[in-house]
């Protein structure tokens, strides 16, 4: 496919993915995980942000070495074998296309609550239209974007810190009983969704100008600048609503600027949160169908999704299957428990990252590194809710099976 990305544009679609789906979506179940210490919360999204950067060390040393789509799919192959390959992709196929289903869900429910799931259906056929005209079209729509939201998201910082219902009280330990360790995991491991969205970036290895380069910079920039940005959020909420009002909140970036006083700014969070949400569709969607044709094009999925458009240059054939079943998902599904679900799948996927990176060299930095990530993703994957880690663990397994029985009926593939 044709090299377009420099490390700009790298880094905007790295950030589509990862703003949309963590400030909106993540923020409010790990604080009710976290407990009503509103440190705890602010200590998981630390421990979320090692685990990421760990898995971004990794993974960005992987593409720089294997410049091509399909992200630990392939890295996974090449240094473990088929099988781990196949299974880093299956995980991250089936978990990211219920994220995206997720996201275009919590579109509909910002931009239209009684048309929730038609809003989201459109939302999925518009953005896989501007996918299906090329790469270049993909990142002008997502620099847009990101900067709408990180306008919106500043506004708020700025609004709930400078209010006087701020206080920094809210933001302290708590009493010894109020912090448990499986509370902090799972709220760690709920935060790790806010972060996952780095790996657009190295799905993308085919498109990226210079990957050598530009990859391993452009996946620490864009973990570097999410992690600041979450934190400033987190801590203008909590020190507006406390631990416990960010937990029982629906819309809590909405509930916050109306407690700090400014009820006007409700309005166009909920814009901006509708906005985020699509850019997180929209890179959540690339990385997926990118992956597809990596998967593709070694017979583990039908061949035909291996296709490039002759003229747009873009995985046409992938992206518009990946559009279908997102879309039917986001016509039938529900939003609760995806994050759960999807955090447990891409865990997986950068374990697997970890043990591939683990094996490029003996270099003390990078194997220590590794196996910080990979112990961080088994701890926290074991951590989330039980209904998530088993449905994941099912997943996975059945992906498994599938590759025994293919093995068995096509010796060699």
């Amino acid at each position: 496919m044709k090299r377009t990305l420099g490390v700009f544009d790298a880094v905007v679609v790295g950030l589509g993915a990862m703003v949309g789906a963590g400030i909106f979506a993540a923020l409010a179940p790990a604080a009710g995980a976290a407990g009503p210490a509103g440190g705890a919360l602010l200590t998981a999204l630390g421990l979320a942000a090692l685990v990421a950067y760990c898995n971004a060390h990794s993974s960005a040393r992987l593409a720089a070495r294997y410049p091509a789509s399909g992200g630990t799919y392939v890295y996974g192959r090449e240094r473990l074998g088929p099988f781990w390959g196949y299974l880093a992709g299956w995980g991250f196929v089936v978990g990211k296309t219920a994220s995206c289903a997720a996201m275009a869900l919590t579109v509909g429910a910002y931009a239209w609550p009684g048309q929730q799931h038609a809003v989201a259906v459109a939302a999925v056929v518009a953005l896989t239209a501007a996918n299906y005209g090329g790469m270049q079209k993909s990142a002008r729509i997502a620099r847009v974007i990101v900067a709408v939201v990180l306008a919106v998201l500043a506004g708020v910082v700025v609004a709930c810190l400078s209010s006087g219902a701020a206080d920094a009280g809210r933001l302290d330990g708590g009493a010894p009983g109020d912090w448990a360790a499986g509370g902090l995991l799972q709220a760690a491991g709920l935060l790790f969704f806010a972060f996952a969205g780095y790996a657009r970036i190295t799905t993308l290895g085919e498109e990226v100008r210079d990957p050598e380069h530009t990859i391993p910079r452009a996946v620490p920039l864009a973990l570097g600048i999410a992690l600041l940005v979450y934190a400033a959020v987190a801590v203008a909420a909590l020190s507006v609503l406390g631990a416990d009002g960010l937990a029982g909140s629906t819309a809590p970036l909405a509930d916050a600027v109306r407690a700090a006083g400014w009820p006007g700014l409700a309005p166009v969070v909920r814009v901006g949160a509708a906005l985020a949400a699509l850019g997180s569709l929209l890179a959540l969607v690339l990385g997926v169908s990118r992956t597809v044709l990596a998967m593709a094009r070694d017979g583990h999925l039908p061949r035909a999704l291996a296709a490039v458009h002759p003229r747009y240059q873009v995985p046409h054939h992938a992206e518009l299957a990946v559009g279908a079943v997102v879309a039917a998902l986001a016509a039938t599904g529900d939003l609760r428990g995806a994050i759960g679900f999807s955090s447990f799948g891409v865990l997986a996927y950068y374990a697997i990252a970890n043990a591939s990176a683990w094996t490029l060299d003996s270099a003390v930095k990078g194997r220590a590194v590794a196996a910080v990530g990979l112990s961080g993703c088994v701890v926290l994957a074991c951590a989330l809710p039980a209904a998530s880690a088993i449905a994941g663990a099912a997943v996975l397994a059945l992906g498994a099976l599938a590759y025994g029985m293919r093995k068995r009926v096509t010796p060699g593939v």
